[in-house]
């Protein structure tokens, strides 16, 4: 899949329309100096000329925004940019941005797709967010869950499901995000919702990692999953690690680097 394709035939016309911007030819509107051809220019494209959804890997550490953050940077003013799909700081994965007006508002699409997984769960311990973060609670088990008693487990976790959305969440509460208000030690009270997962396959298990192949729709939150899973199973689990393979049509194969998105852009505008 090509990165940052045009999705109409504007841009050959605008190009004509306006003049060439790394030229010193005029045409179309050549008689208006070369800044405002440049803005007008900029005006076209991000009014009638976006491009597709494309998508970047995020690597552990910063948050989805912050990747945003820093491709904002290389865009002249008033370009519109935005992403589907919240990653955690803790997982790394296919992020999909939409760059361009009629791109950022097409994102609901990559939003509601299907989306895959590669979790490691931790078994044994709870955390206080559900993840690697948070504070630990050790739990001291006679008898280890055996693979089989996991498969059973898990086919309860298939299909339509509900689910408790964790408390260190993006979701919003009284018109503030839930993680916010939790890391500020506040009782955070959300509602269980109903989720579907397509699949979860077993890749491998040697106590007290378990690590799963898992096939969602939108709404889902692994770190929920790793949570339920290890409280039947262990008497607590949290999520050690999140890879998020794919969404909708994009996958790791054809994601870009955050440094590649960037120079595409720049050379672009």
């Amino acid at each position: 899949m090509n990165s940052f394709r045009l999705t109409t035939s504007f841009f050959g016309f605008g190009r004509g329309l306006f003049g060439s911007t790394d030229s010193d030819s005029d045409s179309g509107f050549g008689l208006f100096p070369k800044n405002i051809q440049h803005l007008l220019l900029i005006v076209f494209l991000t009014n009638f000329v976006y491009y597709v959804k494309d998508a970047v890997w995020k690597p552990k550490g910063p948050t989805s925004y912050d990747i945003i953050r820093e491709l904002k940077k290389v865009l002249p003013k008033g370009v519109k940019i935005g992403h589907a799909g919240t990653l955690d700081p803790l997982a790394s994965g296919v992020l999909v941005i939409g760059v361009g007006r009629e791109a950022t508002k097409d994102l609901s699409e990559a939003v509601g797709a299907e989306k895959e997984y590669i979790a490691k769960i931790r078994f044994g311990e709870s955390s206080t967010t559900d993840d690697e973060e948070g504070e630990k609670k050790i739990f001291k088990l006679e008898i280890f869950p055996r693979i089989k008693q996991i498969e059973e487990i898990l086919l309860q976790f298939t299909g339509k499901i509900i689910q408790m959305p964790p408390a260190f969440s993006a979701l919003k509460v009284n018109g503030k995000t839930a993680y916010s208000l939790a890391r500020k030690g506040r009782k955070v009270n959300l509602k269980p919702r109903e989720v579907w997962i397509k699949k979860i396959e077993i890749l491998s298990y040697g106590w007290p990692y378990l690590i799963l192949r898992v096939t969602t729709g939108p709404g889902v939150y692994i770190r929920a999953l790793a949570r339920d899973l290890g409280e039947l199973l262990a008497g607590g689990g949290y999520l050690a690690d999140l890879e998020r393979t794919q969404v909708g049509s994009f996958d790791k194969k054809t994601t870009l680097t955050v440094e590649g998105a960037a120079e595409k852009l720049k050379k672009f505008y």
